[in-house]
């Protein structure tokens, strides 16, 4: 097959992908995928895809030793090209030419694909030429365009884009280490290179969409200060939806975008068609129980959010102990006297909740030994039930700032929070009751936030921040106490004060529970003030 003809070719299996016909997608690379290195590529991707959601060991192993394969057949040295660009006028050595950078930019992809398959850092040794070479090399010669250029040019989007936006996301401590090949972590540019490939019909276009839109939906709502980039969602899922309209992965974001906008029920619905267009990849069905068991939890719909949280338990191999955790704390908030799922009882699920534990990569999810961590009070023969366990691992997840679009929702939230504290304020005292306290006022200041009592939520946050000597278990809570003051100063106008709070919060507290979070957030947060690193500096902490 000639490249466009492999192309051609890819873009039908794709095509075949997004429409939910998966098997049908990995039917029509597979035969080629020894003999075409895009077809080895897109194989290994729509693998990759497949790992990433279900993290069984197999589908991992499967997906990465394709890619590595894939990776390992297209091996171009520097010094062929180099040798080889003297003579383009010819017409031979001008396709062999193309065919070289294309076998380079899909070499770079596999890269970048094993490393976030591996959880890795990329070594910066690895790259024969990495993405910005390739564009320079193009640019002077443009001869080498043709019919497969809008691939190779989506490639090259692809790879300078994704490393531009992933290294902007990096606190700058972290930044200095991975910064290599001479990409600087320039959001802007990261971003207006992806959208551009993602508008056009090439072979990225769809890994473009997806990175633009779990940036948009998920990254910057949950690692950032909460605000989600909605209206750039929407714009790019349209032209999708309308090609694609029972598209499950389309679907899973348009019922993410509406969940942001606080459209819960809009969004639950669209969760459920992602769930009935497609029975193949029972993967995406484990994508949208997570986001239904948050929707639930949102209505305060305690028994239907365990609902989802049980299913996920059963069958999703991502985070067990996350689930089994989410199941106890959804019992814990019924009342002592109604009757439990299934027979089901919270204490002994609390106490399971270690024996879940798993590492990928060497390490455990935070989020993971989070969980861990709350369960351990459950040790106890007789265990002290935590005041809000649900609204606490919601917090993780940002869903304060998911809710603050309805009041309704924030008011609900408040009253589960007011009904808890008073149960403290009546309970004896005990090891953990100035923990639970200072939960308590974390969420109570962001409700109030979210109500407009500024006042009345920094009050809140300042209770917190005058028991922090007292705290002996939750050492997370001051430190994102800080952040959460430093966003409602923001909203004040009061910058100077939120960057000592950040600043404070940056540098002055380590070692505690979610810190990378913490601190991806304190990033985004600086960087929406634009806060130099010389400014930083300057602060007096």
């Amino acid at each position: 097959m000639t490249l466009k003809e492999c192309l051609d070719e890819c873009m039908e299996a794709l095509d075949l992908f997004l429409n939910n016909h998966f098997s049908e997608s990995l039917e029509r690379l597979r035969p080629r995928v020894n003999e075409s290195m895009y077809h080895a590529l897109i194989y290994a991707t729509v693998l990759e895809m497949q790992a990433m959601m279900t993290f069984q060991h197999d589908d991992i192993s499967s997906a990465g030793n394709t890619m590595k394969k894939a990776q390992e057949g297209q091996f171009t040295p520097k010094s062929t090209l180099q040798r080889t660009f003297p003579f383009l006028q010819h017409d031979r050595t001008r396709y062999y030419i193309i065919f070289l950078l294309h076998a380079e930019v899909c070499f770079a992809e596999c890269q970048l694909q094993r490393a976030a398959l591996t959880l890795l850092q990329v070594n910066e040794h690895i790259c024969i030429l990495s993405p910005r070479e390739l564009h320079s090399l193009i640019k002077s010669h443009s001869c080498l365009k043709g019919p497969s250029h809008k691939h190779f040019e989506g490639g090259i989007s692809f790879g300078m884009g994704a490393f531009n936006l992933t290294l902007s996301l990096f606190p700058p401590r972290i930044l200095k280490v991975l910064e290599f090949a001479g990409f600087s972590g320039d959001k802007e540019y990261g971003l207006s290179l992806l959208r551009d490939s993602a508008t056009r019909m090439n072979l990225r276009s769809m890994l473009c969409a997806l990175l633009l839109l779990c940036y948009y939906t998920f990254l910057t709502f949950i690692l950032g200060t909460g605000e989600g980039e909605v209206e750039e969602a929407e714009r790019l899922l349209k032209p999708f939806q309308l090609h694609y309209p029972r598209g499950a992965i389309f679907l899973f974001f348009a019922g993410r975008t509406e969940e942001i906008k606080g459209n819960i029920d809009e969004a639950v619905a669209l969760f459920e068609d992602g769930c009935k267009a497609q029975q193949e990849w029972q993967q995406f069905h484990h994508m949208c129980y997570w986001e239904l068991m948050w929707c639930f939890t949102y209505k305060r719909a305690w028994k239907m959010a365990y609902f989802y949280a049980d299913l996920l338990s059963q069958e999703s191999r991502w985070s067990k102990a996350m689930y089994v955790y989410m199941k106890a704390a959804y019992l814990s908030m019924l009342p002592d006297d109604e009757t439990r799922p299934f027979g089901e009882d919270e204490v002994e699920l609390f106490r399971k909740v270690p024996t879940f534990k798993q590492k990928i990569a060497g390490k455990s999810p935070p989020t993971e030994k989070f969980a861990i961590r709350k369960a351990r009070r459950y040790k106890a023969s007789c265990p002290i039930k935590p005041p809000v366990p649900v609204l606490e691992m919601m917090y993780m997840w940002n869903g304060f700032s998911m809710i603050s679009k309805r009041p309704e929702l924030t008011e609900g939230m408040m009253q589960t929070l007011e009904e808890a504290e008073r149960s403290l304020l009546e309970g004896p005292e005990n090891e953990y009751s100035v923990d639970d306290r200072c939960v308590i006022h974390l969420l109570k200041g962001l409700c109030l936030k979210n109500q407009g009592h500024l006042l009345a939520a920094e009050e809140c946050f300042q209770k917190l921040f005058s028991s922090e000597k007292k705290i002996r278990f939750d050492h997370y809570l001051v430190p994102n106490c800080l952040v959460e003051l430093s966003l409602l100063y923001v909203n004040q106008g009061r910058r100077d004060e939120a960057i000592k709070l950040l600043q404070k919060a940056k540098h002055n507290y380590k070692e505690y529970s979610m810190e990378s979070r913490t601190q991806f957030r304190i990033h985004a947060a600086l960087a929406k003030l634009k806060v130099n690193p010389g400014e930083e500096e300057d602060t007096d902490l």
